[in-house]
């Protein structure tokens, strides 16, 4: 088995293209390499690598989080999704050595020494040559503990300048360099004001990938890559996880380009609860497909506000079914969708309508990182008999939009202890059996909000039958 976390100096630095070529480039089976099954992981809150890295491996890409995760928990999924595979490939966020707190507790180095995973540095190597030698050094000084197995150089000027750096890091330190990327166009994964563009989106997703993963492969020494990778120390089996033999209920999940964002143990986790998911894409389909619940999670509704308002049906029909009862689950892209109108560049294009407020994108963020939350005594997935502010919900943001023109006596779920929100106080709109919030909360640590909400559907379902069913004489 082979396993190891990328990382670098700083963000921005080419990780996550290098990541996805090198999931791509063993899982494929070409570019001189057996086929191997490949399983990727993805530090910190980020719907959008982790598209990319699942298309490249040909598996769902998870999440890996301090903030969300109890260590133990972190143990536990690693070895829960890695346990099959023969490569477990985590890419990590910002730098090595990045975190919250003074001491680190939650960066890619700790990540690293949970999990015990040799380290791959991506470097940005423009501009630089014998001055990568003290960074290297340093690196490797500042947390002896860490495994600083190899480093790839990236967006190098040309073979000139590779071979400066070839030589100036195996004269001063002990790393191997194990690939040496040139500056290249046609690595670059398109972006846009969140960051990369979803691949979801984009058609072309495969094609790219691949694309990707045989530049990668031509440039980084893949054979030396898995020989300081390797380990003969196995994952442990996973327990058998929890599933419910209640009755099933049916969720409506909203999954096209518009709106993607979705964890993928979230989704498990529904199914786990007793979901049945049903798909259905708000560019296309003009009916909601029958269900007791529905699921919008985030995206770029803002970047499709043509189709979103072209499809009148569609949206007059989620309307007509949330204002009727439906138990009803939104995430700051389905807050915005569910909204009156979204104002962006110029022009606003109305929504569904059923949030009596309008979205207005701004030039920077409104709501970025972390979040944590206060449940109120008005949620309605809280467990009967807790009071209210009994557990605080930890979650993220990343939003350039707020909601306003709110009647001021909207009714709101959360308090916000850390973050945003809506209006930095309070987060989570509550209408009819509706939830949307700009907060993202996720299915670890004690948020078990799949369970809860497949709870809260069931019950609305059983409390709906026993209405309309006859009187009995």
């Amino acid at each position: 088995m082979h396993r190891f976390l990328i990382s670098a100096a700083h963000k921005s630095s080419g990780k996550t293209t290098i990541s996805i070529g090198l999931a791509a480039a063993l899982s494929s089976g070409e570019h001189g390499q057996r086929q191997r099954s490949v399983q990727t992981f993805k530090k910190g809150p980020d719907y959008i690598d982790p598209l990319w890295l699942s298309v490249a491996s040909g598996r769902p890409c998870y999440n890996l989080d301090f903030f969300l995760s109890p260590d133990t928990e972190l143990l536990s999924q690693f070895a829960r999704h890695g346990h099959d595979a023969e490569v477990c490939l985590v890419e990590g966020n910002k730098g090595l050595y990045d975190g919250l707190d003074l001491e680190g507790c939650n960066s890619n180095a700790a990540l690293a020494r949970l999990l015990d995973l040799p380290v791959v540095l991506v470097l940005d190597a423009r501009g630089m040559t014998r001055g990568i030698a003290p960074l290297i050094l340093g690196y490797q000084a500042f947390d002896p503990k860490i495994r600083i197995a190899g480093v790839i150089l990236n967006r190098l000027g040309g073979r000139r300048h590779e071979a400066k750096l070839r030589a100036v890091i195996e004269h001063y330190t002990d790393v191997p360099v194990i690939g040496a990327v040139q500056e290249d166009a046609e690595l670059a994964l398109v972006e846009r004001h969140l960051g990369l563009m979803p691949a979801n989106e984009t058609a072309e997703a495969g094609r790219h990938v691949a694309a990707i993963g045989a530049r990668i492969a031509a440039q980084v020494d893949l054979n030396r890559l898995l020989a300081i990778s390797q380990t003969d120390i196995p994952l442990p089996p996973p327990l058998p996880q929890w599933r419910s033999d209640e009755q099933p209920v049916r969720i409506a999940v909203a999954r096209d380009a518009a709106f993607g964002f979705y964890y993928a143990d979230d989704l498990e986790a529904l199914t786990a609860a007793g979901a049945q998911t049903v798909f259905f894409d708000t560019l296309r389909d003009s009916r909601l497909p029958p269900c007791d619940g529905l699921l919008i999670g985030g995206g770029f509704p803002e970047c499709f506000l043509e189709q979103l308002e072209a499809n009148t049906g569609l949206r007059a029909d989620l309307r007509r079914a949330i204002e009727a009862g439906l138990p009803t689950y939104a995430e700051c892209g389905g807050l915005m969708y569910l909204a009156r109108s979204i104002q962006w560049q110029g022009r606003s294009a109305a929504m569904v309508g059923v949030i009596p407020g309008d979205i207005r994108m701004h030039d920077k963020p409104v709501g970025r990182g972390y979040v944590i939350l206060e449940a109120n005594a008005g949620h309605p997935w809280r467990t009967a008999g807790k009071p209210a502010g009994d557990a605080a919900l930890h979650g993220h943001e990343f939003h350039y939009s707020s909601l306003g023109d709110l009647p001021a006596d909207t009714r709101y779920a959360y308090a916000v202890r850390r973050g945003h929100g809506i209006d930095g106080q309070r987060d989570g709109v509550l209408l009819y059996r509706l939830l949307a919030s700009y907060t993202h909360l996720r299915a670890s640590g004690d948020c078990d909000w799949p369970a809860k909400f497949v709870q809260y559907v069931r019950a609305c379902r059983t409390a709906d039958l026993k209405e309309t069913m006859p009187c009995s004489h």
